[in-house]
């Protein structure tokens, strides 16, 4: 009986951990964004993290012919980074990032983490 039950929870335990990697550390998928800066700011209670939107422009579903802009709403994982896009607000950056199924307090309020800049106009 007691072989059986620390079995058990030793799957239980085992499978928790599986779903906390997924959901929380596995990159789901990573890539570039373009578009004008919007804002970077410094926010939060207790965990004080890096957060911007990037506007992206392009041809969308509404009026035709008309332009329609995207948000991007990003987390930044580096001080570094961060730095250099709050310096140049406005611009056209470039910007790689990792995305993962949750977003994590200290690591900031979306699931889209900016890791780099590739390219600054």
């Amino acid at each position: 009986m007691k072989k059986s039950l620390w079995i058990t929870l030793g799957i239980v335990f085992l499978l928790l951990g599986v779903f906390v990697w997924y959901k929380y550390f596995f990159v789901f998928g990573e890539g570039v964004k373009s578009g004008y800066l919007n804002y970077a700011i410094k926010k939060g209670y207790v965990f004080k993290t890096y957060e911007g939107k990037l506007i992206q422009e392009g041809f969308g579903r509404g009026k035709t012919g008309s332009i329609t802009s995207y948000e991007f709403e990003f987390s930044v994982s580096d001080s570094e980074v961060f730095k250099q896009l709050e310096m140049n607000s406005g611009k056209t950056f470039d910007l790689h990032y990792k995305e993962y199924k949750g977003a994590l307090p200290w690591r900031g309020n979306t699931k889209y983490v900016v890791d780099k800049i590739v390219n600054m106009k």
